[in-house]
């Protein structure tokens, strides 16, 4: 662990080559400490409000665990199924030595300053393991929210879902409502066993001048699935995540699929990579990106190294504003002659012929664009809870009233 300290130290400074680099010192370092709350019917219900925008139910209704934290503490935790483990990783690593084995492993401390950063100043992060052959019955919930201005948030999450299990976690991400700046570090470390199964919904709902810099890697295992699901359909000034998977086992899964809306004066760096290491891995990047005058770099990677590989890429891009730009770069590698890897790439406004289409069967142009757009940003996610995608498909409605 001192060597982890060391390498951070030295990559403090080291930037990263994507999105644009952040000063820690325009943002406050150190946050309010926040008290345990037992019972969530205490939190004020416009924090309720807030993190339902970002698929939290504080009820818990249909819910195998909760965490939450706010700022730099962690206010409640709890989990209602056996089998499943939730914790801080600060209390998970003093709990489970063994813990360490995963620590770093999959994302690397020196991969940017934010990644040493997390390492410095780590105020927690959620540890979410489902025990061998366990099967969620509903997803476990993790709420990361920020109640203070101008504050940075640097976190450290590890995921397990061990051998033949399933797991499913919806991570919603929120700001207080009268929050308007501050810095999220997140770093999610995924570990998907032999045969186990895991999705991970993140929904996205920030403040308009938050900046975020999450860096993930799934690793998976042999016959193991990983879907991971990405949202953000509310305003925020500055993202970049570049989320990885490692196909390490053979016939493993991993799919992504991510909706994006960038609002004016955003701007967000965001892609998908997977790496196929062994036979029979297959893999999908599924991505609606939609500006009404901010900046989207789409990005999706396929890296197929071994034979008898399959991969797909799909990126769609829809432009509503003639200030708005949407840059898709799709690439696929391929390191020998039997694989199977293809993309599509599609950037634009919308069709004309469409909205005159809609017209003359008497909508007027605002409905015939609004159904058009609900209808680009309708991605048939895999693995949600109908009561999640119930709620997301209210969230596209309320975001459509801020695009038009």
């Amino acid at each position: 662990m001192k060597d982890l300290k060391e390498r951070a130290k030295k990559a403090l400074e080291k930037k990263s080559i994507y999105g644009r680099d952040i000063n820690f010192d325009d943002y406050q370092q150190e946050g309010s400490t926040h008290e345990y709350i037992s019972d969530l019917n205490s939190i004020a219900e416009a924090e309720k409000a807030q993190m339902l925008k970002a698929g939290i139910d504080t009820n818990q209704k249909e819910r195998s665990g909760t965490f939450l934290q706010f700022d730099h503490s962690v206010i409640h935790c709890n989990i209602r199924q056996d089998g499943v483990e939730i914790m801080s990783t600060v209390d998970a690593i003093e709990k489970y030595p063994w813990l360490e084995q995963y620590w770093w492993k999959a994302v690397q401390v020196d991969t940017d300053k934010y990644t040493a950063r997390a390492e410095l100043h780590q105020e927690h992060g959620y540890f979410i393991r489902s025990l061998k052959g366990v099967k969620t019955i509903f997803p476990v919930q993790a709420c990361l929210y920020m109640s203070r201005d101008n504050l940075i948030q640097d976190l450290h999450n590890i995921i397990i879902a061990e051998e033949n299990s399933e797991l499913h976690i919806i991570t919603g991400c929120a700001t207080a409502s009268h929050v308007k700046k501050g810095l999220h570090v997140g770093i999610s470390e995924f570990y998907i066993k032999k045969g186990a199964k895991l999705s991970f919904t993140m929904i996205h709902s920030w403040a308009e001048e938050l900046v975020t810099r999450p860096r993930s890697v799934a690793i998976v295992e042999q016959g193991g699935v990983f879907l991971s699901n990405y949202i953000c359909l509310k305003p925020a000034k500055d993202i970049q995540m570049y989320p990885t998977a490692i196909l390490e086992g053979e016939n493993s899964i991993a799919q992504f699929n991510s909706i994006i809306v960038a609002y004016p004066n955003s701007e967000m760096d965001i892609g998908s990579r997977v790496i196929l290491r062994a036979k029979g891995a297959r893999a999908e990047i599924i991505s609606r990106a939609l500006s009404s005058g901010g900046t989207i770099i789409a990005r999706g990677h396929l890296r197929g190294e071994v034979e008898d590989i399959k991969a797909h890429l799909e990126c769609r891009g829809l432009i509503l504003s003639e200030r708005g730009r949407i840059h898709a770069i799709p690439e696929l590698e391929g390191l020998v002659s039997q694989v199977d890897m293809s993309h599509e790439a599609a950037v634009g406004k919308i069709d004309q012929e469409q909205i005159k289409y809609l017209r003359a069967r008497g909508l007027s142009e605002s409905e015939a664009t609004s159904l058009i757009v609900r209808g680009f940003l309708n991605v048939d996610i895999v693995g949600l809870p109908e009561d999640l995608r119930k709620h997301l498909q209210k969230v596209m409605e309320e975001s459509e009233k801020d695009l038009f």
